[in-house]
């Protein structure tokens, strides 16, 4: 008779709870709460967050994302993405699957008319929650100048945009609340695609060259980063989003092998 011993095997997950702020002219305007979990082959991202206040000129109302897809080479390469934005006028929905960076299904509501984004600018993208989480480029997860070196092709169902980062500063960060530590700054520019014959006030704003900076920090047991600090400058008050609460956390799961079956006696 034969005896076999399964060896109990563990596979880790890296999770980051993250709570933000939004202020503008200094006032509180809206908050944000961002959960993702990273995996060694897949990950998820959910956001939810709203904003009124004297704000309500630019942007006045609630949205809940989420996103779901692979880790391929330390990148989040997106196959889902939904999205539910509610404004005092109507509410809007999003489901798209991805498959290698474009867009194989799409459901809006209400749907575009003229001006929608063509099939060709549905490829080559990534969405909206997949692009807060960069690239480390550094070894092990470190922050790297490199990280900046980048330009993210934006798709949320509706507006297709490009985020372009350049490098413009190492900084550390010793705020007592939210994340204290070192974190890469980049110079953010908002560039308007396609589908923004229609696009909101926020939107607009942004496209209006404005003086952007994101500072990035390591999530530990990632290679990402993620952003802890976003300043859109603005000669009338700056829009400032900040982290009031950033953790990151490794979860081990034991997972046990299945024992063969005994041989017949």
């Amino acid at each position: 008779m034969c005896a076999a011993a399964a060896q109990d095997e563990t596979s880790a997950a890296s999770r980051l709870e993250a709570a933000y702020t939004i202020t503008f002219a200094r006032i509180s305007v809206g908050a944000a709460t961002l959960n993702a979990e990273l995996k060694e082959n897949e990950y998820s991202i959910t956001l939810t967050g709203r904003a009124g206040g004297v704000m309500r000129i630019l942007l006045s109302g609630s949205a809940s994302l989420s996103t779901h897809g692979v880790v391929r080479d330390g990148r989040l390469v997106p196959a889902s993405f939904s999205s539910k934005i509610e404004s005092e006028t109507q509410i809007q929905n999003v489901r798209m699957v991805l498959d290698d960076a474009s867009v194989k299904e799409l459901e809006l509501t209400p749907t575009i008319g003229a001006g929608a984004p063509a099939e060709e600018e549905r490829q080559g993208i990534i969405d909206p929650l997949s692009a807060m989480l960069i690239p480390a480029a550094g070894t092990d997860g470190a922050l790297s100048q490199e990280a900046c070196r980048r330009t993210l092709p934006v798709f949320d169902g509706r507006l297709r945009y490009d985020l372009r980062l350049a490098f413009k500063r190492m900084d550390k960060l010793s705020e007592d609340q939210g994340y204290k530590g070192p974190v890469v700054v980049c110079a953010l520019t908002f560039v308007p695609v396609a589908g923004h014959s229609g696009a909101t006030p926020l939107v607009k704003y942004l496209s209006e060259g404005r003086e952007m900076e994101i500072a990035l920090a390591p999530v530990s047991g990632t290679p990402v980063l993620a952003p802890v600090r976003l300043l859109v400058a603005s000669m009338v008050a700056n829009l400032i989003v900040t982290a009031n609460r950033f953790e990151a956390s490794v979860t081990s799961k034991p997972t046990q092998a299945i024992s063969p079956e005994p041989a017949p006696q």
